[in-house]
């Protein structure tokens, strides 16, 4: 089948829009359509269609799309933030246990790293070549002047501050059992569970880097819910494949890493400005805060 649908211009869809129902000021949606454009919009306005068909449900806003989006958009910078702290914990403690058991310049041997092949290892390495080369950090330079001619590339606390969050997951991936362990520990996670925390939360971070939506997705990278800990099914059942599931993987990683953060008092101050967002779509439970995990 070919695609046949042809390039209008925002007048015209903005018409097409209104033909089906929408109800908006002419002139400020065709801002709003050129401000985000139409096919980004229209994952926000996919829950007010009549579907399958294209008219748009009685009584449907161009004002309540719009703060379902702006709303959209508040999230992906509070899940940002509750990732970050994550991903400089994780990093911090794997580049001190792998250290201490392998050298500071352990990275660099491909034996040191049984979880991923040879092959891979080797793309890894050329990654952090690449890293290295085009920084401009200030420790870098230095570095570089002072023992380049013995060393090619620094030592693993230096690199692992260029480090992107997928890089810093490979490493995590292959390291040794006991390298991993410790940092479960912490975590009072199994290292499966880690591992699993570790990448959906870089699928989200992807996904909120590049401004994708969130609060209705259905995530196919799922994290994987500690079967152990009851704190997670009881009296709250908590999905793993929604937003909820993952800013409770955050909220519980947070605990431990950063007990004294507002992070969750700014989660609720987001959802009480935005008070007619549908939460049962972001797989938010009815009693949702009696969750224990939500309430330390």
């Amino acid at each position: 089948m070919k695609y046949t649908k042809p390039h209008l211009p925002y007048e015209k869809q903005a018409d097409q829009l209104l033909e089906r129902g929408l109800i908006a000021d002419r002139a400020e949606l065709i801002q709003k359509l050129s401000q985000v454009s139409y096919y980004r919009l229209s994952g926000y306005w996919f829950p007010f269609r009549d579907f399958p068909g294209e008219q748009f449900k009685p009584n449907t806003s161009l004002d309540e799309i719009w703060n379902r989006y702006a709303f959209d958009r508040r999230l992906r910078f509070h899940l940002l933030d509750g990732i970050e702290r994550i991903e400089v914990y994780i990093r911090s403690r794997l580049t001190y246990e792998f250290t201490f058991q392998h050298g500071a310049f352990g990275y660099l041997e491909a034996k040191n790293f049984p979880g991923i092949l040879p092959s891979e290892h080797h793309k890894l390495i050329v990654k952090i070549e690449k890293e290295v080369l085009r920084s401009s950090e200030t420790f870098i330079e230095h570095f570089n002047k002072k023992y380049q001619d013995s060393h090619p590339l620094p030592p693993l606390w230096m690199v692992a501050e260029l480090f992107s969050f997928g890089t810093m997951l490979s490493l995590l991936r292959g390291v040794n059992a006991n390298v991993r362990k410790p940092i479960a520990d912490d975590l009072n996670l199994d290292t499966s569970v880690l591992l699993s925390w570790i990448r959906s939360l870089n699928g989200v971070r992807n996904m909120c880097a590049h401004h994708g939506r969130i609060w209705n997705r259905q995530f196919g990278d799922k994290p994987i819910i500690p079967r152990k800990d009851n704190d997670w099914k009881t009296p709250v059942q908590i999905r793993n494949d929604r937003v909820f599931g993952i800013l409770t993987v955050i909220k519980y990683c947070l605990n431990t890493i950063a007990p004294q953060s507002q992070w969750p008092m700014r989660f609720r101050e987001l959802l009480d400005g935005f008070s007619n967002i549908p939460m049962n779509q972001m797989g938010f439970p009815m009693n949702w805060e009696d969750c224990p995990i939500w309430k330390i």
